[in-house]
């Protein structure tokens, strides 16, 4: 089985996590083997989407090209970007990821909504690469 971490697309865009049917405990990223939970004995565990939107729990900017795994073009300069995490709405756990392009440090604050979306990680002639970003309520891509 291969592990997903998302699905959809548009309004429809999600990321996945897992539920014990024992405990309710909700992970992500999923977990496909036994619950996390160190107090449940263990449960079938099944596939849900997660929460689109979330509140800011902290951020910070990442001024420096990241090292391998991270695929950048070095023939392209540097762009920085806003890396945030997310308590999510209702599964109130923290999640971390990237800001849409654009948003910057300067434009978030603890507590403010965002909404998970599709983004580009990277792409060269053959592949796009997606993943996901999050961009505050009320701002369009």
């Amino acid at each position: 089985m291969v592990a997903r971490w998302f699905t959809g697309g548009g309004d429809d865009f999600r990321l996945l996590g897992t539920c014990c049917r024992s405990c309710t405990s909700v992970f992500f990223p999923r977990e496909d083997v036994h619950c996390r939970n160190p107090g449940c004995a263990g449960g079938e565990l099944e596939e849900v989407p997660l929460s689109r939107r979330g509140r800011v729990w902290s951020y910070t900017d990442g001024r420096y090209r990241p090292p391998s795994p991270y695929v950048t073009d070095p023939e392209l300069p540097w762009e920085p970007y806003a890396l945030i995490a997310v308590e999510l709405e209702a599964e109130r756990m923290v999640v971390l990821g990237q800001a849409v392009p654009g948003v910057t440090v300067a434009e978030l604050a603890v507590g403010m909504e965002v909404e998970v979306v599709s983004g580009v990680l990277h792409e060269d002639a053959e592949t796009i690469w997606t993943t996901w970003q999050w961009r505050p309520t009320g701002v369009t891509a």
